[in-house]
């Protein structure tokens, strides 16, 4: 309930500032005013306007109030977030704060609707809600980040966009498209060369020893998931000596019984994980089995959550640049309001690998271990 008021409130000051009923430069109401208005905590109200701050929407000095960014223009563009794990995964909200950050954002401010939902099945109807609620608001563009891990997601995913195409509002993808790899979409899209992602993670591994190197992945996961597995393969393949046999498994990292089998016909001596949240849960369930990491299996991630360093073996990951993305995403869809006869584009960057303890190599001092 208390994130439900949070939401609420941190959106209704953030229509009001868009819409221009507070002016740049203008004081907020006080967070006591807006605890008796919403009938939240003093808590809940704090991190509304604290979220509303990271943004740069507004400015809080102290003893004297909240103001609305003088950046807030009215006159300016208008951009909705239609992202359906914004506030499940710290990757999103650094994207968002990147585009924020963007020297050409200075006119410019985001709509953060709300698009996450409580069940897995519902992801879709929540997005094409969301997506209406944009479409009314007359938005200049949405930066979508295509649903997945549910099963109908490539037709709720090309029923927003073709919404979008009816109401002349151009879209700018985040980190995936909206078809299944490799085949291409008509929209800009701005995230990470995942195949060169997977290659390097399995290139990693190889020279840290590794003879038998397995995939794991969530089932239904975007088509960025397809594209680290055939950099995967392609490590594979490319060895001087001889190729290395693929192994992927789709699956539930948690599910012991199925990890167990995977060990028990496989044999593997080492891990890449479709992202972080997929290494975390796997390193817990081979060490609950008795394999140690990285004597027994090394482990290596992509994303480079905060968390990944806490985990009980410190994880080797890939670094994903996420403010960059979101700077240049903001750069993406301004050129595409400016030049809507461009070709579509990808717009893909480079991911830096993080050495810690779980691929058995010696950590390097790069600043994030």
């Amino acid at each position: 309930m208390a994130n439900h008021k949070y939401r609420q409130i941190f959106e209704k000051l953030q229509d009001d500032i868009a819409a221009g009923r507070y002016k740049p430069s203008k004081r907020l109401p006080s967070e006591a005013e807006l605890v008796r208005r919403f009938g939240a905590s003093r808590m809940t109200v704090f991190r509304a306007m604290h979220e509303l701050q990271s943004l740069g929407l507004v400015i809080r000095r102290v003893g004297s109030g909240t103001y609305v960014s003088s950046n807030s223009n009215t006159g300016s563009h208008v951009f909705g977030l239609l992202i359906p794990e914004l506030g499940q995964t710290e990757i999103f909200e650094a994207i968002c704060q990147g585009m924020m950050e963007a020297q050409e954002a200075a006119h410019c401010s985001l709509l953060w609707g709300n698009a996450a939902a409580p069940e897995e099945h519902e992801k879709e109807q929540v997005a094409e809600q969301l997506c209406e609620h944009y479409i009314s608001r007359k938005v200049s563009g949405v930066f979508f980040a295509p649903v997945e891990f549910s099963t109908n997601r490539f037709q709720a995913n090309h029923r927003i966009v073709a919404a979008l195409d009816r109401a002349r509002i151009p879209v700018v993808l985040l980190d995936r498209c909206l078809e299944p790899y490799p085949q291409r979409s008509k929209y800009d899209l701005v995230g990470i060369d995942n195949r060169r992602t997977g290659y390097l993670a399995t290139e990693h591994l190889i020279k840290a020893g590794a003879k038998r190197i397995a995939f794991f992945a969530r089932p239904n996961s975007a088509p960025t998931v397809d594209a680290r597995i055939a950099g995967y393969r392609e490590a594979l393949l490319l060895q001087e000596d001889k190729p290395l046999r693929d192994s992927v498994h789709i699956g539930d990292a948690s599910d012991a019984k199925f990890i167990k089998s995977i060990l028990k016909k496989q044999r593997p001596d080492a891990f890449i994980c479709a992202n972080d949240l997929t290494a975390g849960n796997l390193m817990h369930t081979l060490m609950a089995l008795g394999q140690r990491i990285p004597e027994d299996i090394r482990i290596v991630g992509i994303d480079d959550v905060k968390y990944a360093r806490l985990l009980p073996v410190p994880l080797t990951t890939l670094h994903q640049p996420c403010r960059d993305m979101g700077r240049m995403a903001m750069a993406v869809m301004l050129d595409r309001i400016a030049n809507p006869d461009l070709p579509p584009r990808d717009v893909l960057l480079r991911c830096d690998l993080v050495v810690r303890k779980s691929c058995g190599m010696p950590v390097k001092n790069n600043g994030r271990s």
